[in-house]
This record gives structure tokens, C-alpha cells and sequence, in this order.
């Protein structure tokens, strides 16, 4: 008897002194908007190796280049206005971000060192530069309803959706170096005597973070999950309204063309990393629609068996990752065979992804 009991005592011991799993070198990020949490996956396993809480409403997340700290936005229809950072190394939260009058965050990509972000109660896009833990930039779109962000790799072009206003804004770096200066001599129009107007002329200086030109380009009704082929050509927007798809040419700046794609309540569309493919979900529906991106047809529907939400592609190309929301799971999906290859359970109404990679 009293060797059972030394032993159940050592088990206590060795269960408390156990170290959690470590953050992987490659990981699945999953939020919960049931329980509040970011899950840390490892997806060699399809395992949650540890949580942290993320405030209230999350809907995405993103890492850090370097893969250290996850960036989540608290949304509320406009009603939060805060990012919460997550030590993705020490599997805890750091820190609720206030961005003050810029409520709503939603979209985030993470861009220049910098995270990039939607508010749509400001019907603006921001930047938070976390070297000086600040808000730097911010730029009104004057859509409604500014949601998911999409910023190029040189940082001179971001593309958004705006979901009430059924529009997607393309947002360019200009040449142009600053405002022209008021005429020269006196007279109306001119410079008022004595000088420049405080607060110094208005010269090639410009404004604080250079001129930027907005081109607003009609799509459908509740334009909202887009995303960029991998050669930047052409974007695709997802109308949840009107269940199409909208195909803007990203030289042109205009829509060459509407696919029927019967994909109402359409949540988010991603390419797959070799531009073949291009997967829809849907929280209206059942599922995931599959595209065939040089016939734009419809390969394959895959039930789900609820609505679906976040779309992460794994880097490889092997596998996509799909929040089902309804269903209280992430389904893998093979992007070989197109069937169901496992589940991973996160947490409740799972809904934004990322992958995260430590260099």
C-alpha cells in the first residue's frame, strides 16, 4: 500500500513539474470567438499546444515577421477599438493596444515591420508601428464599412473592401512630391505679407507620410473577403450579397469581369500558393467553394457542415486551413485529393487564421 501511494506521489510530481509545449517554429494561429482565445497549433501534430486570452470579438490575427508576437483585432461592429498583442514565445498576452478614435479594427496584415490595419467606425486604415509603440499613419478611405487589408510588399499600393459601400479602394503611392505653393506676387490667392502662413509653407515637403491617390472601383453587394493573385495582375473580391465574384485587373483598375459563383454569404477568398485555385467561404452556406482560377469554374463544393470563415494556406502548398465557425472546428483540407484530411478543435465559432514562422 505504501508503495502505490509513493507512486501515485511521484506521478503528482512529475505531472507539476512538466514543461507546456513550446511554440513550434511553425505554427497555426486559430482564434475563438466562443471562449476569447488565440490557439496555438502545431501543425505537424494538429494539436493546440497552449491559448491566450484576447479581449473581446476578436476576428483576425497576424504575426510578426520574425514570429515572435501575434497581433489581434477587437472589432465589435465599431464598438472596440483595440489590438491585442500576444507573446507567441511566452504563449501570453502582453497588452490591449488602444487606438484611441480609430474603433472597429478588423483586417490586418503585418508589412514593413509595421501591422496595417481596417477601422470601420473611422472608415479609415492605420498603422501601428510597434518600435514606437504608436499609431504613425492613419488615411480615411470615406467608405463604409473599410474591412479586410491587403498591403504590397514595397508598401506602395494597398488594397481594401468596403462591404456596405460595395467598393474596393486601391490605394497608391503618388510621384507627386507636395502640394503646389499659392501663386506668386500679392493680390487674392497670393501670400499674405510678411511671409509664409504659420506653421511654414506648404512646399515639396508635403504631408506626413507623402500623397496618396484613392481609386474607388465598383464590385458587388457585400464585397468583402478578397485577395491578390500571386503574380499581382488581378484582384478577386467576394460579393456575400450578391453571391459572385468580382475580377478587378489591377493595371486598368476596373472589373473585367463578374463570376456567378452562387457563394452568398461569402466570408473570405484566398488563392492557393500556386495561383490555381481559389477557395471561398461561406457563413451563409455549408461550405467551401473551390475555383479553377484559368477557367473560373467551379471544381469542387466541400460540406462543411456550417458556416465557414478564415482560409490560411500553409506555405508549402500541401494543405488550407478553414475556420468552420458553425461547426466548432478548423477542417484541413489537402489541396491534392480536395477531401477533408483532419480537424483541429481550437475553441468555439473559430474565425480568424495566420501561420506564423520563426526564421
Amino acid at each position: 500500500m505504501r508503495a502505490v501511494r509513493l507512486l501515485l506521489f511521484l506521478g503528482v510530481i512529475t505531472v507539476s513539474l512538466a514543461w507546456p509545449e513550446s511554440t513550434p517554429r511553425e505554427a497555426l494561429l486559430v482564434l475563438s470567438k466562443g471562449d476569447h482565445t488565440l490557439a496555438i497549433v502545431d501543425p505537424s501534430t494538429l494539436k493546440v499546444v497552449a491559448k491566450a486570452p484576447v479581449g473581446e470579438d476578436p476576428h483576425e490575427v497576424i504575426a510578426s515577421s520574425d514570429g515572435k508576437f501575434a497581433y489581434v483585432s477587437n472589432y465589435g461592429g465599431g464598438a472596440y477599438n483595440t489590438l491585442t498583442l500576444i507573446d507567441l514565445i511566452g504563449q501570453k498576452r502582453v497588452t490591449a493596444i488602444d487606438l484611441g478614435p480609430l474603433r472597429g479594427p478588423h483586417g490586418l496584415v503585418f508589412v514593413g515591420g509595421k501591422t496595417w490595419f481596417t477601422a470601420e467606425g473611422a472608415k479609415a486604415i492605420g498603422r501601428y508601428d510597434p518600435a514606437k509603440s504608436a499609431v504613425d499613419w492613419i488615411l480615411g478611405t470615406g467608405q463604409d464599412r473599410t474591412h479586410m487589408i491587403f498591403v504590397s510588399e514595397d508598401m506602395q499600393r494597398i488594397f481594401t473592401t468596403n462591404v456596405s459601400s460595395a467598393t474596393v479602394s486601391i490605394i497608391e503611392k503618388s510621384n507627386q512630391t507636395g502640394f503646389p505653393g499659392p501663386p506668386p506676387g500679392p493680390g487674392p490667392g497670393g501670400p499674405p505679407p510678411g511671409g509664409p502662413p504659420p506653421g511654414g509653407p506648404r512646399g515639396p515637403m508635403g504631408p506626413p507620410g507623402g500623397n496618396w491617390e484613392e481609386t474607388v472601383v465598383p464590385v458587388g453587394r457585400g464585397a468583402e473577403g478578397f485577395d491578390v493573385t500571386p503574380d499581382r495582375k488581378e484582384l478577386w473580391a467576394a460579393n456575400a450579397q450578391d453571391g459572385t465574384v468580382s475580377i478587378i485587373d489591377l493595371t486598368t483598375k476596373k472589373v473585367t469581369g463578374t463570376l456567378q459563383a452562387n457563394v452568398r454569404g461569402a466570408n473570405r477568398l484566398k488563392f492557393t500558393r500556386d495561383g490555381k485555385l481559389v477557395l471561398i467561404s461561406s457563413l451563409g452556406g455549408s461550405g467551401l467553394a473551390i475555383l479553377d482560377f484559368a477557367t473560373h469554374k467551379e471544381v469542387k463544393r466541400i460540406n462543411l457542415g456550417g458556416g465557414a470563415a478564415g482560409i490560411e494556406m500553409q506555405p508549402d502548398g500541401a494543405r488550407a486551413f478553414v475556420a468552420c465557425t458553425g461547426g466548432n472546428y478548423v477542417a484541413v483540407i489537402d489541396l491534392k485529393t480536395l477531401e477533408i484530411a483532419g480537424r483541429i478543435d481550437a475553441g468555439p465559432g473559430p474565425d480568424g487564421l495566420a501561420w506564423v514562422v520563426r526564421p
